[in-house]
């Protein structure tokens, strides 16, 4: 693994990992049966060859509750509420059929890794995790089940979804070509949606019903009604239950199809429903910034080697070991021979460490802070960091102007990142349209 930011990181506080465990922990709890034969739980949906059951709705619903009620959310009704729910948990117990039928794994490396980081994210250690779980009521190996849950849902993803977006070389120029004369190439905009969904082979009945109730949405909205609370109870898109919001997003990172609506509002305004594939569109710009953007930036060229802690394996023990490290490389050892033999980053193993040129934002935080202090050549002393402990040698620095290669990358990145709310709510639509569903309740 290479400990540059991810774009999606684990950042859960311990006030919210009820909200990721308590789906298995009331699966695992309630699927008993009592002493007399009386069964403890009810399906409250039947999904293919899988089910959603009643204590994983009602635990979801009091998270829920309770994260909108900390928020000062205006609550929809429960029944508004749970119909959100069970409609989000249908659509993943599809996708980890899905991801089941792929094969997709997540190895325990994988999950300790990230069980790491959510408990360094939280001031602990990874060995104090059960206790602070116990304290908030969590069960940990349910709270593991749970995590790699969510890390095989995001896996699936990934593969399906991200990893199948093309780019074409005429995107690329038309992108450009718009970077240099439009105002949003520079600005922030932090937006929410609500999507009124239609189904694949919609009827014209189908299709009039969702105009008209987006329509409805859209006039209650500009007339002042809680635009959160219209998502949370009518929303079909998966951040409903977030009220709508999909975040801050640079103008080029919108998703396409709501682009250049968000580009002609106003901040507060929200836009007339918009026809795309997966349905109808209401947006609302909440707040919009500028940024400036350094055409020359600092660089630095590094390479390191990381090492992990384990059952066997404390802190002592491999900082240890990476000092030994230290000293060999000093006494004139090679330094990327030893990351190939030693360092257990994979991502850059292989390359003797070397991780190329790069800005520290590019690093978290206390890499980052390492590299800036570090003198050229020199190699540091060991130190850590949520991916584990480090040594690390600054081969250069550099003052780089952005060259077309550069621009051309950062191009299909934003392109792409673009594209993935819509081809996402695309993909899930067509595996919730094609699983067969019976709803109990």
């Amino acid at each position: 693994m290479n400990y540059f930011k991810r774009a999606t990181t684990l950042s859960v506080s311990l006030a919210l990992l009820t909200a990721l465990a308590v789906s298995l922990q009331a699966s695992a709890q309630t699927r008993e049966i009592e002493g007399n034969g009386q069964l403890l739980d009810r399906v409250a949906a039947v999904v293919n060859d899988g089910v959603v059951l009643e204590s994983e709705v009602d635990d979801q619903l009091n998270a829920v509750k309770d994260r909108l009620r900390t928020q000062g959310q205006q609550m929809p009704p429960d029944s508004v509420l749970r119909q959100q729910i069970v409609e989000h948990l249908i659509v993943q117990e599809v996708e980890m059929q899905h991801a089941d039928h792929a094969g997709l794994k997540i190895s325990d490396e994988v999950l300790n890794n990230a069980m790491t980081e959510v408990a360094q994210r939280n001031g602990i250690s990874l060995q104090q995790l059960p206790q602070a779980l116990q304290g908030q009521g969590i069960d940990y190996a349910s709270y593991r089940d749970s995590m790699r849950r969510e890390l095989t849902l995001r896996l699936l993803q990934q593969r399906d979804v991200v990893q199948r977006i093309s780019i074409t070389p005429r995107e690329i120029d038309t992108y450009l070509d718009r970077q240099t004369r439009h105002p949003s190439a520079n600005a922030e905009y932090n937006v929410s949606h609500i999507l009124i969904a239609v189904p694949q082979e919609a009827t014209t009945a189908q299709l009039e019903a969702a105009q008209k109730k987006a329509a409805d949405i859209y006039t209650r909205a500009k007339n002042g009604e809680d635009f959160a609370k219209l998502a949370i109870a009518n929303s079909n898109a998966q951040t409903a239950l977030d009220g709508g919001e999909l975040g801050w997003r640079k103008g080029t990172e919108l998703p396409t199809v709501l682009a250049d609506t968000v580009l002609g509002l106003k901040a507060g305004e929200v836009a007339a429903p918009i026809r795309a594939p997966t349905g109808f569109h209401i947006v609302r710009l909440n707040e919009m910034r500028t940024t400036q953007k350094n055409d020359v930036v600092e660089q630095v060229h590094v390479r390191h080697i990381l090492m992990r802690t384990n059952e066997l394996q404390d802190d002592a023990t491999v900082k240890q070991k990476l000092e030994n490290i230290r000293k060999r490389i000093l006494g004139g050892e090679d330094f990327a021979g030893l990351a190939q033999t030693s360092s257990q980053d994979v991502g850059s193993a292989a390359d003797g460490g070397d991780l190329g040129w790069s800005t520290t934002d590019q690093f978290v935080p206390d890499f980052a802070k390492v590299v800036d202090e570090a003198k050229v050549d020199e190699i540091s002393e060991p130190f850590h960091t949520q991916y584990g402990w480090h040594i690390v040698q600054v081969l250069g620095r550099r003052k780089y102007d952005d060259t077309k290669e550069l621009q051309r990358k950062e191009a299909a990145d934003q392109i792409r990142a673009s594209k993935v709310d819509e081809e996402t709510e695309l993909w899930l639509r067509r595996l919730r349209d094609d699983a067969y569903v019976d709803l109990k309740s």
